[in-house]
């Protein structure tokens, strides 16, 4: 879980809007980017700067649950937040508390998780749907997943090409190899294939290999993959 956006608060000055204040948005106030109203979106201040000209919002555990799905996706497929957000302070007014901060940060990393891969476009949504429930920092469940998944979608075998560069080994960039099943996985390698070249068998990480035939049914996955464990 990332660092508390929360302030222990500071006395109140008047005319002056401080760290940890519980504030509402004004109505009519909306989102320049997506064009959504942020009226009554309520939460804490993270941060004032110095001139007082502008304030950072992390929403509360209300308001993040109110975000509509396609506007958490869009704002981390363009690199943007979500759970928090600058206003001018006249845009807000101060207001009680209504959710405890404790509340918010679980809710906060529920979200975070669920859309964790959402930056990679309509690949990472599809990723998203494949990991669900899964924390992105517990690799073990999700190379157990990745092989559930796989291994009930592959049909084997299939051929492959080799398309990362190998520092060393026998096998070399853009050799053909016959994929027979998925082996096991390793915490570096991801997960591990059997691949015959000729009459040899080998193990080798299915992240390093390309489906040969760009219309196979095998093609799509084993490449999405490979997005998610360059992207891990």
């Amino acid at each position: 879980m990332s660092k508390s956006l929360f302030g222990k608060g500071a006395a109140q000055k008047p005319g002056k809007l401080n760290v940890g204040d519980s504030v509402r948005v004004k109505a009519g106030v909306k989102d320049e980017e997506f064009g959504l109203d942020l009226g009554d979106w309520q939460g804490w201040i993270a941060e004032v700067d110095e001139k007082n000209e502008l304030i950072l919002i992390a929403w509360d555990s209300i308001t993040l649950q109110s975000l509509p799905a396609a506007y958490i996706s869009d704002a981390e497929e363009q690199g943007l937040g979500w759970d928090t957000y600058y206003l001018a302070p006249e845009d807000v007014e101060l207001t009680e508390a209504r959710d405890v901060k404790t509340r918010t940060e679980r809710v906060r990393s529920e979200l975070h998780a669920k859309f964790a891969w959402h930056h990679l476009g309509e690949e990472g949504r599809e990723i998203s749907r494949i990991l669900e429930g899964i924390k992105p920092d517990d690799e073990r469940k999700l190379y157990n997943r990745w092989g559930e998944y796989l291994s009930a979608t592959l049909t084997f075998p299939f051929k492959a090409e080799v398309t990362e560069v190998q520092e060393r080994g026998p096998l070399r960039d853009g050799d053909m190899l016959v994929v027979h099943e998925i082996e096991s996985s390793e915490d570096m390698y991801g997960l591990i294939v059997k691949v015959t070249k000729g009459r040899k068998t080998y193990y080798f990480p299915l992240c390093d290999l390309t489906v040969a035939d760009e219309k196979s049914p095998n093609h799509d996955p084993v490449q999405l993959y490979a997005v998610w464990f360059a992207n891990r």
